[in-house]
């Protein structure tokens, strides 16, 4: 290449870099002012201090440092070193992060976050004697209205400039057969009330006036190192590239695609309302596969904190007698080389690097900003 050549690469080297910069000033600019409010509804992934409105029990490891140490400084009932999926949308919308919906004179200005640690889609006996929240929090939200608005009219307006993030659900669920040994044919069998169980949390909040929905689908189960670190499977049993349990991550594809295909029916069902389904499932198995890509590091799934357990399992540092925030356990020194942060739960850059794929894609079946 001669010497007009290589200028001419420059040249174009930096309009492209000029085109991308300015191409993402104006999604985040489109981003800003698009919803008034934001409602989030969910489990641990999405808790931000529900579980600890109340008083922090002293056993409660995710409501003490090293939680939250990369962006509070403290921990803040998050399962995670810093924000969530929700905080990430708040800050990109120009919102205020929610508060928790349990807190004491909070301001509900701008919507609020119903999500509990522990929270399940089905609202059995059994999950309501171990304390679990119901899918879809309409009972608190129904509570806080008079924060909202007033009247029928006002709440239909306020409501239609508002986001609702329904989810993920089902995690704990299934979590409650699998920790009791039960295995995953028992699990299979929660699968139908389940997702019946989602799409009547969507319908409830539909009905009391939803319009924009984002309804995210489960993690794959296989790749975390709290299931890999109980699990002893043959060794074909183990993802070539990625290390996870094959069979757990087929389960958790298919709990995702009946949940997509709920979503389908209740679109048809609602055509004026936006339902967009939320991927959890394949950016997991993107940071395993392309690490590099996300600024992670190439390793087999590695909780950042945590401790070692038994010698052939070390590499998951993950211990059940010793989890992230209890004696023993330790965080890495950079969370943002990792995806996992305790082995159940994942750090602010996995999250944040979702909640982009939820708002601009690929990470949606729609983008929730959508290109002009």
């Amino acid at each position: 290449m001669g010497r007009r050549g290589a200028m001419l690469a420059v040249v174009a080297a930096v309009l492209a870099a000029a085109a991308a910069g300015a191409a993402a000033e104006s999604r985040e600019a489109a981003a800003k002012g698009m919803y008034h409010a934001l409602f989030n509804f969910g489990d641990s992934l999405a808790d931000a201090g529900n579980l600890i409105q109340n008083g922090t029990p002293e056993f409660l490891a995710t409501a003490r440092l090293p939680y939250g140490q990369t962006y509070f400084g403290k921990a803040t009932g998050r399962c995670s070193d810093g924000r969530l999926v929700i905080d990430h949308l708040a800050q990109e919308f120009g919102l205020p992060l929610l508060p928790p919906s349990k807190a004491k004179n909070a301001s509900f200005a701008h919507g609020a976050n119903f999500a509990i640690t522990g929270a399940t889609a089905l609202d059995t006996p059994y999950f309501v004697a171990k304390g679990s929240a119901t899918s879809s929090g309409t009972p608190w939200f129904r509570e806080l209205k008079p924060f909202f608005c007033n009247s029928t009219q006002e709440c239909k307006k306020f409501f239609a400039k508002a986001l609702f993030v329904v989810g993920e659900f089902g995690g704990n669920d299934y979590n409650a057969p699998l920790f009791a040994g039960k295995g995953i044919t028992e699990a299979y069998k929660f699968m139908p009330d389940v997702i019946q169980g989602i799409s009547d949390g969507i319908e409830a909040l539909i009905a009391e006036g939803a319009v924009d929905l984002i309804v995210p689908g489960v993690m794959p189960t296989g790749c975390f190192p709290v299931y890999l670190n109980m699990l002893d499977e043959p060794k074909d049993g183990y993802g070539e590239r990625s290390g996870c349990v094959r069979r757990f991550n087929t389960f958790s594809w298919v709990h995702n695609a009946h949940l997509k295909a709920m979503l389908e029916k209740l679109r048809a069902k609602h055509p004026n309302v936006r339902i967009i389904y939320g991927d959890y499932y394949t950016p997991v198995i993107q940071f395993m596969l392309r690490p590099e890509k996300f600024g992670f590091a190439k390793q087999l799934p590695r909780a950042c904190c945590g401790a070692p357990s038994t010698p052939e399992r070390a590499a998951y540092n993950f211990n059940v007698t010793a989890k992230c925030g209890e004696p023993g356990a330790t965080a890495c020194a950079d969370p943002t080389t990792h995806w996992s942060w305790d082995g159940i739960h994942l750090t602010e850059a996995a999250y944040r690097h979702i909640a982009k794929g939820w708002l601009y894609g690929p990470f949606a079946d729609q983008p929730i900003i959508q290109s002009s």
